[in-house]
């Protein structure tokens, strides 16, 4: 796997399934179908990390052929300590073995040797994922250890869904960008170097689809970056935001140079009613509907 670019394996995937939709794994012990945690205690922590690996791989199973890519959320993993810790490293696997590219959503962003542990953890444990979330607003070489790690791909966060991000990415610098502009000059400079075979880069950006205002400066800025949209659908992002945040058509595309990666979560994970027995196939029909959603409106 290391041995091919990051963004290459992403656009086979995309192209496998016939959408650039990504389901996040995002466990919540009270949320999880009855029969899953029935007789968990939340105090048990190992108990809690098997319910979260069974659902996880339902879930898993209930998206193959409909998705192409993963996004567990490490904080969900990690609260539960060291079982919840191989629990991720389970679910990851069992990515893998799905077919499917994983994306870990741990958002990391730390300077020197504190990078380099998070990005061996990632990149170079048992079970390691193909991307990373990280942030680059302490500085991009907070972002060069990850960059080690051959035939790995990152997400850096230029523009997030919460509304708080405003009152940061928006302001203005002395040059007249905003905050969110110089962080997408960052990373269209450190990806640059690092493109696959499809035209794009293996560093990505994280862009918030609620954020529908900067979507053509950040897109002419980063023209060659996969875009990771958080914040559509449930979160107020519309079909038009997305719209706004597709790459420009270049010759022989193919429907992975979209240069989209649209996620959604709960929407798809927790589609099945409480008590419901079959909630498996919830899930399907509920990923199979968000995966034709995305297709129809991206090309």
């Amino acid at each position: 796997m290391a041995a091919t670019s990051f963004a290459d394996r992403l656009a086979a995937a995309i192209d496998r399934v016939g959408s650039p939709a990504c389901v996040g794994l995002d466990p919540v012990l009270e949320k999880l179908p009855a029969e899953i945690r029935a007789s968990v205690a939340a105090s048990d922590h190992t108990a809690v990390a098997r319910a979260f690996v069974t659902f996880s791989r339902g879930v898993i199973d209930a998206c193959r052929g409909r998705i192409g890519v993963i996004k567990p959320q490490a904080a969900c993993f990690e609260r539960y300590g060291a079982p919840g810790v191989q629990a991720l490293h389970d679910v990851i696997h069992a990515g893998h073995n799905a077919g499917m590219i994983v994306v870990l959503d741990a958002k990391r962003g730390d300077i020197g040797i504190s990078a380099e542990h998070y990005a061996a953890a990632a990149f170079a444990g048992a079970s390691p994922a193909d991307s990373l979330t990280v942030s680059g607003y302490l500085g991009p070489d907070t972002i060069e250890p990850y960059l080690k790690h051959a035939g790995r791909g990152l997400f850096v966060l230029v523009r997030t869904s919460n509304p708080g991000s405003d009152a940061v990415q928006s302001l203005r610098l002395a040059d007249g960008r905003t905050v969110a502009e110089m962080m997408a000059d960052h990373v269209a400079t450190i990806g640059a170097p690092r493109m696959g075979a499809c035209g794009l880069s293996d560093v990505g950006a994280v862009v918030a689809a609620t954020k529908p205002a900067d979507a053509a400066a950040l897109r002419a800025r980063m023209p060659n970056q996969v875009f990771l949209i958080p914040g559509y659908g449930a979160q107020g992002g519309t079909a038009d935001d997305l719209r706004g945040l597709v790459r420009g058509k270049r010759e022989n595309d193919r429907p992975s140079s979209s240069g989209l990666l649209v996620t959604a979560s709960r929407s798809v994970i927790y589609a099945f009613k409480d008590g419901e027995a079959r909630w498996a196939d919830a899930v399907a029909a509920a990923a199979a509907g968000f995966a034709a959603e995305v297709a129809g409106i991206v090309g």
